[in-house]
């Protein structure tokens, strides 16, 4: 790397732009994702254990020994046929296990191929994902997931290893150019559609085990009553962080002016003059974002809002930066 290149701020060496991204592109996050690890004084951002940004759901731990009830103890983990056998009351004491599986949920649907501002939105998932899956790879855990589009999946089960990394990141930038050239050679559902965020949801829950880290990263447009009980199943024993993407253009309408406008078959024209209008545009956003923001605190589940024309690593940082 040439001594000018040194001198670039990071999220400029990382960026991925534009409506595709290569693998290439994926591979270089892993810098992109030790950058974020340095800047929290050489912490992995998961704090403890793993990419825990949240407090630990589940077991994700082994059993150590029995030891007598004490007050203050969780009541769950009373073993009750020591304490029926005893006649006193005793509780397991579990090891926490140091590596724990990261599972990363992409959405690579035909909703996510839209962009005004530097990257589409797929192109900026996929970022995001390659950096969480980078993050739990250097941290030592395990690394899988689902990429996901209208019709197709690809399941990548945990393992820890870089082929595994390889394999997810690989799949992700498959279904990315998918997106563009109208192809489909991902393994297409037998029994079901992928379709919305809650089928990939239900398949995914079916790897997930308890103590795992689990990442969803979409525009969340399907998101719907199903979608919302898998993630309260999800969230009950896992870490669930959700992965807001989206884009200047559905927040706010162009500066004020007359736009033509097309959905490949009908023209029409665009008036953004109206203050009214524009208000109204920006309301329906917040609204949308507000009642997704509302129904994951319920769950307790922590969002992260990433805009195309933001970059990634950066806003990833930021947010972890106050998770720790």
């Amino acid at each position: 790397m040439s001594k000018q290149a040194r001198t670039l701020p990071h999220q400029a060496l990382y960026q991925a732009t534009g409506a595709v991204i290569s693998l290439q592109d994926l591979l270089l996050q892993r810098y992109a994702a030790r950058t974020i690890e340095y800047a929290s004084h050489k912490r992995s951002v998961a704090g403890i254990s793993g990419l825990h940004l949240s407090k630990i759901r589940g077991r994700g731990i082994d059993f150590e020994e029995f030891r007598p009830y004490q007050a203050g103890d969780d009541i769950r983990t009373i073993d009750w046929r020591v304490t029926a056998r005893t006649g006193k009351p005793f509780t397991k004491v579990f090891r926490e296990e140091r590596e724990r599986p990261v599972l990363i949920a992409v959405d690579q649907s035909s909703s996510m191929f839209f962009g005004s501002h530097v990257a589409f939105k797929s192109v900026v998932a996929a970022q995001a994902a390659a950096i969480f899956c980078w993050l739990a790879i250097d941290n030592g855990d395990r690394v899988g997931g689902l990429v996901y589009s209208d019709d197709n999946f690809a399941l990548v089960r945990p393992k820890r290893s870089r082929r595994s990394a390889l394999h997810l990141l690989n799949q992700i930038q498959l279904a990315n150019a998918d997106l563009a050239t109208g192809r489909s050679p991902q393994t297409r559902a037998q029994d079901e559609e992928i379709g919305s965020l809650a089928t990939a949801l239900g398949r995914i829950r079916r790897i997930t085990k308890p103590g795992s880290t689990l990442y969803v990263i979409s525009d969340f447009s399907t998101i719907d009553e199903a979608g919302f009980q898998y993630l309260y199943q999800l969230s009950r024993h896992n870490n669930v962080v959700c992965c807001f993407i989206h884009d200047e253009l559905e927040e706010n309408l162009p500066v004020p002016g007359y736009y033509s406008i097309t959905d490949g078959r009908d023209k029409g024209t665009l008036n953004t003059f109206s203050k009214k209008a524009r208000d109204n545009y920006r309301g329906v956003f917040q609204q949308r974002l507000d009642a997704l923001r509302a129904e994951l605190t319920k769950l307790q589940i922590p969002l992260l809002t990433i805009r195309t024309d933001e970059p990634v690593v950066e806003r990833i940082h930021q947010w972890t930066s106050q998770m720790l």
